[in-house]
């Protein structure tokens, strides 16, 4: 069963947060509407039931002394929700129809909120200039509530039907915006799994080009990597049929010897060295094979690795080789060079160097190994007495399975794509030339500036 669980349609989670977000933002601005609306509506009002009370006032200061109480009457059919008195020195001049004969307030001026007949009234009281007159004027607050209902629905209903158009309109949107995101999707599920070329998309956002760009350098570091694959299956192949070839003809050899000791003792020794021929293959071929995926894949730690202790260690190691051929094996280091590298690729990378010089060098010849540094660049040089290298045959070194012809000695021609291989993967950089010193071939491996740990540890050559 697949672990993965998927957290549902992006397009769906846009719609639903920029849906949610729209109606939060409507609902505040109802709400502000409302509360603004209201504030103002009763400001009016108040305003209008002032202004109504200043009239009254002004009225009733030039009417004469008649203390009959007049009754207004309706005349509208909001006039019911509106009522109004007028005392003269605490006697009722005049009042509206739906007026009693008390006062509708106990405040003498100034705006109240009163319970009359079981309904709320709004009341705004005022005197006179001379204070014998006292006048009240009220009106229903449900009226207000009304009035308010009829604007804000004026105002919002419209905004109730704008929302469903703006979601819409918010849905096709979102769903324009991610039509690459779609488009991609559909180019890699038909895509052919084989296919390596990089993804092109038309009119691409800048939002979605990282994700086509880390899609492209992905499928580049995979067909770097099925390379790779391919070519270390090609060279396993090439390579082992040879002395596979050979292992087997000599043992068919031995087989067939009978009787004769010599003849047997030789065709074994020959499978023997066929074996250690084919052993050394498969390990080159296994060291460039881990080479190429760890440095695709990143996976190459490097640390500190002292240089002088490597090279030592290895010379040690192919000295009784040197001795076997009466050759002269020479190292000079000093006591401690430090590089940026892999402790067992740079041991790999320096016993290539020095077996390469042991082995195409002839019987007797001198190899000079030294570790020093040059303008702050730390580097080791192999130099050998031997036959040397025309430069077109300098220039191809490093390619798989090249080997120069005429040379007796067993090999692959891996050894210099290990080499080169190695000091790519740590920065450094290899230099082939004639050697001035011994007159044979010279090969050089620097490492960049700054590599060794303590520069005054090291000898300095021009």
């Amino acid at each position: 069963m697949n672990g993965h669980r998927t957290s549902g349609s992006l397009q769906t989670r846009l719609l639903l947060l920029l849906m949610a977000a729209v109606t939060f933002v409507w609902l505040i601005a109802a709400f502000l509407t409302w509360t603004d609306a209201r504030r103002e509506l009763d400001e009016l009002l108040d305003g209008h039931l002032a202004q109504a009370a200043a009239l009254l006032v002004v009225q009733q200061g030039h009417s004469d002394d008649d203390h009959e109480i007049a009754d207004v009457p309706s005349l509208h059919k909001y006039a019911p929700k509106v009522a109004f008195q007028v005392f003269h020195d605490g006697q009722l001049m005049v009042r509206s129809s739906n007026a009693g004969h008390s006062p509708m307030s106990t405040q003498p001026s100034g705006f109240s909120t009163v319970q009359l007949d079981g309904a709320p009234w709004r009341i705004f009281a005022t005197r006179g200039t001379e204070n014998e007159v006292q006048v009240f004027v009220g009106e229903q607050t449900d009226t207000r509530s009304a009035i308010l209902r009829a604007v804000l629905r004026s105002m919002l209903l419209p905004l109730g039907f704008a929302l469903p158009v703006l979601a819409l309109l918010v849905w096709w949107a979102v769903r324009q915006g991610l039509a690459p995101l779609r488009q991609l999707s559909q180019m890699l599920v038909h895509r052919s799994p084989h296919s390596m070329t990089p993804v092109v998309l038309g009119d691409m956002p800048s939002e979605v080009e990282p994700l086509v760009q880390a899609l492209n350098a992905l499928f580049g570091r995979i067909e770097s990597m099925m390379a790779a694959e391919r070519r270390f299956t090609s060279d396993a192949a090439h390579e082992l049929r040879t002395p596979i070839a050979a292992i087997r003809a000599q043992a068919q050899v031995a087989l067939g010897a009978g009787s004769n000791s010599r003849e047997r003792d030789h065709a074994l020794r020959t499978t023997l060295a066929g074996c250690d021929r084919a052993a050394r293959l498969v390990d080159q071929l296994l060291t460039l094979a881990r080479l190429e995926a760890g440095s695709d894949n990143g996976s190459m730690a490097a640390d500190d690795v002292d240089l002088c202790a490597v090279t030592r260690r290895v010379a040690a190691d192919l000295a009784a080789t040197a001795l076997a051929r009466g050759q002269t094996l020479t190292l000079d280091t000093p006591v401690e060079c430090r590089v940026r590298g892999n402790d067992m690729l740079t041991a790999v990378l320096v016993r290539n160097l020095i077996d390469n010089a042991l082995r195409y060098s002839p019987d007797g010849a001198q190899v000079q190994v030294d570790v020093a540094r040059h303008i702050d660049c730390p580097f080791i040089q192999v130099q050998d007495s031997g036959p040397g290298m025309s430069q077109k045959n300098m220039a191809r070194l490093g390619e798989r399975f090249f080997r120069v012809l005429g040379n007796a000695q067993p090999g692959s021609g891996l050894g210099w794509s290990i080499v080169r291989r190695i000091a790519k993967v740590f920065g450094a950089t290899v230099e082939v030339g004639p050697s001035g010193l011994l007159k044979g071939l010279s090969v050089r491996v620097v490492w960049p500036a700054g590599e060794a740990s303590s520069p005054g540890a090291l000898k300095s050559v021009a």
